[in-house]
């Protein structure tokens, strides 16, 4: 599988990073229940088919996701390069909140190098702002763990270009991990230019829209408990109609190219070079064995035109 470097003088990546989040199973923003020994045998193959680097947190699943990863790569660590975030933090009602005070996340990571079985983190991410933390503070700890070794490199997710300018000023961010898919391309304005002009690497989750863009989505086959029947906006209304348009309208152009929808719409994403990675999620073999197809050919201007128009025909 091609690689790319995730920013400057950064580690190189595989194309597609294996997304740990439905992993972590059923809990409140989960997506039903999960077969621990399913999941174990997904990454085994994901790394046997060439993936290097899984993505994951201790929200999905609180704590679950990073157990069975930790345990999946037993004897195996310094092959895969963990990825894991912090910020999330619950209580024993299991409420979550966005927490980044530096004593949080230094806490947060120690439970996180116990479930993941390691001695280090390679990339740690802030999973989303905190609103009540100045970032300064937040970001400073992140870089004394970095120089105490238990975290290599360090990054964030869900930030604007005001955080961003705010943490590159103390030390600088690695990666940024947004949402970017054929549905939401609202960091090609201003996000995409600051991380090529920093020499920050991209790692972009959903490229299918949380399912949506494989081309098989069907909503009556989700778990009653599924986050995106429960709390997601875009898997209802109009943002749900004008997802199941595009993917009627770009159906043709992937059948012409023979792939599926899912394996064009995460082609497309890595069609754009600030990407370094497309976090791809999976907890089946069949699903990673499906996901690597959308690496290793190109899309032509052509096909890229092509699907502009009817990208921007969806939208009206």
């Amino acid at each position: 599988m091609n690689t790319r470097i995730l920013g400057k003088n950064g580690p190189s990546l595989t194309e597609i990073g294996l997304g740990a989040w439905a992993i972590g199973g059923a809990w409140d923003f989960g997506w039903g229940e999960s077969d621990d020994d399913e999941s174990t045998r997904t990454i085994h193959r994901a790394i046997d088919l060439g993936i290097n680097w899984i993505d994951t947190a201790p929200v999905y699943g609180l704590g679950h996701s990073e157990e069975v990863v930790g345990k999946a790569l037993k004897g195996i660590r310094d092959k895969v390069f963990v990825a894991t975030k912090c910020g999330h933090v619950w209580d024993e009602k299991k409420h979550v909140r966005r927490h980044l005070k530096p004593d949080s996340i230094r806490k947060e990571l120690e439970a996180s190098l116990q479930r993941l079985q390691t001695d280090h983190v390679d990339l740690l991410q802030f999973h989303w702002p905190d609103p009540d933390t100045p970032v300064e503070e937040s970001w400073q700890e992140m870089v004394r763990l970095k120089d105490e070794g238990k975290v290599r490199f360090i990054g964030v997710c869900n930030f604007g270009v005001d955080l961003l300018d705010r943490c590159e000023a103390i030390a600088h961010v690695q990666s940024l991990q947004p949402i970017y898919n054929m549905l939401e391309r609202d960091i090609e304005k201003e996000i995409i230019p600051w991380c090529v002009a920093r020499g920050a690497g991209i790692v972009a989750y959903s490229p299918m829209q949380s399912g949506l863009l494989t081309g098989s989505f069907d909503k009556a086959k989700l778990a009653s408990d599924d986050w995106r029947i429960t709390h997601s906006e875009k898997f209802r209304g109009e943002k749900y109609s004008r997802g199941l348009r595009v993917v009627e309208e770009v159906r043709p152009i992937a059948r012409e190219l023979g792939r599926t929808v899912g394996q064009l719409a995460v082609a497309w994403v890595l069609n754009n070079p600030a990407i370094t990675s497309a976090i791809v999620g999976a907890r089946k073999v069949s699903q990673v064995e499906a996901n690597v197809l959308a690496t290793g050919w190109s899309l032509s201007q052509r096909d890229l035109d092509i699907l502009e128009r009817s990208l921007s025909y969806s939208s009206a």
